[in-house]
């Protein structure tokens, strides 16, 4: 990087529209005159690149009075990205239910449905329903399919992040390298005759961590979310972004190996998630008598108080994080939080007994062990989020202005 401390990446003259548009998205500057200090351009290349912006719809000047310019001068009226002009489709599948949404462009979510959505039913099925779902709740919201600028979704299985395909899923029998933007994009296509829009796709845990990252804890440099539902995975964001590893397997956190004797559904015996998912804790209540075959069933005994299904979900809370203090001591993160159908008192309870006990102090002295915010919107946000700083990355917004025509 050169330049002043405080400028963009690019300097000079080569700070284009796309930079203006990152700038005032994050806050960093919201004004002409400070956008003229962070880049180092002149007031009139400012003025022109941001009468691009304001001609595509993206920016708009803020409702409340001026700022005082870094330059001096009268108070310079606020610039602020308009998150109205466009609406985003995000869906969120797990292994049994679904949950669909339009949001806006900052996230605000307008239409909401969720419903049962089975993957081991296929890809097609499953995606064409989808899509019938997000048909409706653009009828719903009052937009128009033309509103729509992308989709985001978030799937139970490690992705590939630059082909969209999901890579040896261990409880997705059937999604093993399938076209899953391909078939989407051309299932909204022939339920609402809209254009083809860009299909983002990743890890469930991946997007409710960056969701929760983005929404409740943005300054957190290293943030681990794990997901405890019918399986085990976690979402890793370090310094705003997601960390996916070589090829999208970071995070896999269930197939750990623990030394027991259980066999899980990826093959193998001994993973964390054959003894301490949410799916594990409802084969050993359905073993004695209990009505159980899901996390969510799990979730459900949970929240009656049921003492069993406490007293289990405390053990695997033990065993999970006994493997949480190996993660804990490797990345150091500032927030550990636990999401999913067992994020609750008993299994957290037995998390930091483990945690605590096992990880070094120095990697917990300034740790916070918390629980989801958003529950059960997270991974819609993180979805949503993940369009938006995608199509509106500063590499990619000259491309999009000329398409445009502006």
């Amino acid at each position: 990087m050169t330049g002043r401390p405080g400028r963009t990446g690019r300097s000079g003259n080569q700070a284009g529209a796309g930079d203006l548009l990152q700038l005032v998205r994050h806050g960093r500057a919201v004004t002409r005159g400070a956008l003229q200090q962070a880049t180092g351009l002149s007031r009139a290349t400012v003025g022109q690149r941001l009468d691009r912006l304001f001609r595509a719809g993206w920016l708009r000047e803020g409702a409340g009075g001026g700022v005082g310019s870094p330059l001096g001068g009268r108070p310079s009226a606020t610039l602020e990205f308009d998150g109205s002009h466009a609406v985003v489709l995000a869906a969120d599948l797990d292994t049994r239910h679904g949950r669909a949404a339009v949001l806006t462009l900052t996230g605000d979510i307008l239409a909401e449905h969720a419903g049962t959505l089975v993957v081991e039913d296929g890809p097609g099925p499953v995606l064409g329903e989808l899509a019938r779902w997000f048909a409706e709740l653009l009828v719903k919201s009052g937009h128009l399919p033309a509103q729509v600028c992308g989709i985001g979704l978030a799937v139970p299985g490690p992705v590939d992040s630059e082909s969209g395909r999901v890579v040896q899923p261990p409880i997705m029998p059937g999604w093993d390298g399938y076209d899953i933007r391909g078939r989407l994009s051309r299932a909204l296509t022939e339920y609402t005759g809209a254009p083809a829009v860009p299909v983002l796709v990743d890890n469930d845990a991946n997007l409710m961590a960056y969701g929760e990252q983005r929404t409740g804890y943005p300054d957190c440099p290293a943030f681990v979310l794990v997901k405890v539902s019918t399986g085990i995975g976690a979402g890793v964001v370090v310094d705003g972004s997601i960390y996916r590893g070589a090829d999208g397997g970071a995070g896999d956190l269930g197939h750990i190996r623990v030394g027991a004797d259980a066999l899980c559904r990826c093959g193998s015996h001994g993973c964390l998630a054959a003894v301490a998912s949410g799916g594990a804790v409802a084969r050993r209540l359905a073993a004695s008598g209990v009505p159980a075959t899901s996390g969510s069933d799990v979730r459900e005994l949970l929240a009656d108080g049921h003492p069993e299904a406490a007293s289990l979900a405390r053990e695997a809370g033990r065993r999970v994080g006994d493997v949480l203090a190996t993660v804990v001591t490797l990345l150091n993160p500032g927030v550990l939080m636990i999401a999913g159908d067992l994020a609750g008192t008993p299994f957290l309870t037995g998390v930091r007994e483990l945690l605590y006990q096992r990880a070094l102090p120095r990697s917990t002295a300034h740790l916070e062990v918390v629980t989801s915010r958003l529950g059960e919107r997270a991974g819609l946000i993180g979805a949503g989020a993940l369009v938006v700083e995608y199509l509106y990355a500063p590499e990619r917004v000259e491309e999009r202005l000329a398409e445009l025509g502006v």
